[in-house]
């Protein structure tokens, strides 16, 4: 766990910059075009700079999250950002153009097109929302599976089900009423961070059945080494390695996050691709579980066996007991 944690956080979060990071110049004719191309070259991947006619068509990219920055030059140059994007490449677009502005004597002026709500000023407390629902899931995958294996799997579910539902509400307490994370948009928080939490711990479950001992170490590899690394969060995958921008195309807590900037702050646009990363991992962990099912029915058939007439009453209770001993051992990694 060390190694991986290790591996996965300093790998994605050790040393942000920027590539093929989306701005905009916004005008028209050659200085525009020469400012455009001339920053492109300068930064060899790192920014894709391209040119828009006007202001309106920059702040629709910006709220449509296609560009992360854009810059109107002029006496009184001006940069629009959306922080409730990601602070952290507002930031780095804000660091390119300052410098801009600067090389024409004119300070800048930076606009906020999309601001977070004042009780998340960094806009980061989304990914910290999303480990308290991540934590709060694979504990309980830890003590379904470990204390609960010798219950029947349809009863695991239920407990899974049920904790779901717990732990989102904790998570929706925590968004709102508590440290007003979100200053709107409330039901649609709890409703992905109950689909979040359920797939997580569908998952986990079923898992236990063929992992056992292994499960913890299992899904923290999928829900916390790639999953929190990968989610955009801290760093969006413009200013991360590959792998973790890959992932964030398709992994839940990407899912999560962007589903909950999308419907809080950018009135839910591309909403339902965020919402179908979710729905596809709770379909996974029905699939994982539905697994389990025919595994355990392999493992333990339900038939009947007639009971040995030399066999006394108090060898066939200690006998039950012990085999009930060893399930257990088994069950919680002993």
């Amino acid at each position: 766990m060390c190694v991986g944690m290790g591996l996965a956080y300093l790998g994605a979060f050790h040393a942000p910059h920027p590539h093929d990071l989306r701005v905009d110049v916004v005008g028209s004719g050659p200085t525009t075009q020469v400012l455009a191309q001339t920053l492109h070259d300068k930064g060899a991947g790192a920014l894709d700079v391209r040119t828009v006619p006007d202001r309106e068509t920059a702040v629709a990219a910006l709220r449509e999250q296609h560009s992360f920055g854009a810059y109107i030059p002029g006496t009184h140059p001006e940069l629009l950002v959306a922080t409730a994007s990601s602070d952290t490449s507002a930031m780095a677009v804000e660091k390119v153009f300052t410098k801009v502005a600067a090389g024409q004597d004119a300070p800048l002026k930076v606009t906020d097109v999309a601001p977070v709500s004042d009780g998340d000023p960094t806009g980061q407390g989304v990914f910290f929302l999303l480990v308290a629902l991540s934590i709060g899931s694979y504990a309980s995958v830890a003590v379904i599976g470990g204390a609960g294996a010798v219950l029947p799997l349809r009863v695991r579910a239920l407990l899974a089900a049920g904790m779901s539902l717990v732990v989102s509400l904790v998570g929706t307490v925590f968004a709102g009423p508590m440290f007003h994370l979100v200053d709107h948009g409330l039901g649609g928080v709890w409703a992905m961070s109950w689909l979040y939490s359920a797939g997580i711990l569908l998952i986990g479950v079923g898992l236990h059945t063929f992992l056992r001992r292994w499960t913890t170490l299992g899904v923290m590899v999928l829900f916390v080494m790639l999953n929190f690394t990968s989610s955009g969060g801290i760093y969006r995958p413009e200013l991360q390695p590959g792998l973790f921008g890959a992932l964030h195309a398709f992994w839940n807590g990407a899912g999560f996050v962007e589903g909950v900037r999308s419907h809080v702050y950018f009135d839910g646009h591309a909403l339902g691709r965020h919402l179908l990363v979710l729905a596809l991992w709770f379909l996974a962990g029905t699939a994982v579980m539905v697994c389990a099912s025919l595994a355990e029915a392999r493992r333990h058939p339900t038939a009947a066996v007639p009971a040995e007439p030399t066999a006394s009453k108090p060898e066939a209770e200690a006998a039950a007991e012990q085999e009930l001993e060893q399930e257990t051992e088994e069950a919680v990694g002993v």
